[in-house]
This record gives C-alpha cells, structure tokens and sequence, in this order.
C-alpha cells in the first residue's frame, strides 16, 4: 500500500491492527475526511484495494465512507465494486453509503452505474443493479 500522506498510512495500520483503539481509529478516519482533501482519493481507494486483498471487512466499510463523504457519487463505480466483494460481512454501513449517494444524485449515479451492469464480474453487475434501485 503506497499512501502519500502520513495520516493515511496511520490509518491503514490502525484498520490492520485488531488490537487497535476503535474510537482512535474513527476520530483519525473522521480528521482526515472532514479536512474534505479530495486529493487524498487515490490514496484512500488504493487504501481500499489493500482493504479488500487483506479481506478487511472493517477497513472497507471505514475506508468506503471516507470515500464516499470526500468524492460523493463520482465515487459510486469504486465501491460499487468494493461493495461487490464477498467478506462475509453484512456491510450495513458500505451499503448505507451507497444508496445514500445514489438517491442524492440519481441521474449522476445511472450514468456511472450503468456501465457496470454490464461487468464481466456477475457480482459486480448485481452490485450495480442493486444500487441502481435507490435512483428512483
């Protein structure tokens, strides 16, 4: 995982860590979203990736929401995708974040979506198709 700012590269640790202070974790994931850096994106979505290759349900749905408040529904197709990922989990919070951008900007969210539908990944195309419920 290759992070270009310090805060982030923290943060990874922190979610790695399951011996880490949860509520030390959130308040650094709460920092460094609410500083509202939409430069730190790329980061944060390689963040994810090393999320969902370590099979971090944690990290992903931390890291998902992050993503989501700093890019809003440019971010959908991202995680869509990481969304589309089976861990096991419920993925309430990844889930709630979705429809969320999805219903705040439903014309935005079908252009991005749509393409996926159409994802030689079956899950990632049922990702979409279950997201693209809440445009309306």
């Amino acid at each position: 995982m290759n992070a270009t700012d310090p805060r982030i590269e923290r943060l990874v640790v922190m979610l790695d860590d399951l011996e880490a202070d949860v509520d030390e974790t959130i308040d650094l994931a709460d920092e460094i979203t609410e500083a509202g850096d939409e430069t730190l994106l790329p980061a944060l979505e390689a963040a994810l990736t090393h999320a969902l290759n370590e099979r971090n349900s944690y990290a992903r749905e931390v890291l998902g929401g992050m993503i989501g408040a700093l890019g809003g529904a440019d971010t959908l197709p991202v995680l869509v995708r990481a969304s589309s990922v089976d861990l096991g989990d419920d993925q309430d919070g990844l889930a709630t974040e979705i429809a969320g951008l999805v219903a705040a900007e439903p014309d935005r969210a079908r252009t991005l979506l749509q393409p996926l539908l159409k994802d030689e990944n079956p899950e990632v195309a049922g990702s979409a198709d279950w997201a693209l419920r809440f445009a309306g």
